[in-house]
């Protein structure tokens, strides 16, 4: 993604309003790697501009868009996700338990609708998205406790017994 300035220099050159709240967005979307939702960068911006309104960001966010400089995403995770990184193809991972979404930098280039399966689409280009459950959520069990910790120990070690056959 482009630095704030760069893309108040966008906004500028294709006759956009520059204003503190675009900027303060621009700020907030730099760097961030999470796929944030509207009211996740909302919630960020707000932190420095108390009088920011959703709307300006849902109508920022949709600019961006249209100018190609983040993407929106439909994940099924039930709310609209920004990717920032528009630089190269790209795919995502998906967590069923917080939906935390991360980038998947692989090739599946050779990913194809079968001949005669395509149902009449001129089919361009395609994303791959995994679903699962990320680190944090898998050392959570469903009950909402920690799950224990899984500490490797080498067999014969003090105390391990070895293991018996069934």
């Amino acid at each position: 993604m482009r630095s704030p300035d760069e893309l108040s220099a966008l906004f500028r050159a294709q006759g956009r309003k520059i204003t503190a709240q675009r900027q303060c967005i621009f700020r907030v979307l730099h760097g961030d790697v999470s796929h944030p939702t509207a009211e996740s960068i909302h919630a960020a911006a707000k932190a420095h501009m108390e009088t920011i309104s959703l709307k300006t960001v849902y109508q920022t966010l949709h600019e961006l868009a249209d100018m190609g400089e983040i993407a929106a995403l439909d994940l099924g995770t039930g709310m609209t996700r920004f990717d920032p990184n528009v630089d190269g193809v790209h795919h995502h991972l998906v967590c069923r338990g917080c939906g935390k979404v991360r980038d998947l930098h692989a090739d599946f280039s050779a990913v194809a609708v079968p001949e005669g399966a395509d149902e009449g689409f001129d089919v361009g280009e395609a994303e791959v998205v995994f679903r699962g459950r990320c680190r944090d959520c898998r050392r959570t069990r469903e009950d909402g406790r920690a799950a224990p910790r899984r500490i490797p120990v080498a067999p014969g070690a003090p105390g391990v017994k070895a293991p018996t056959a069934v």
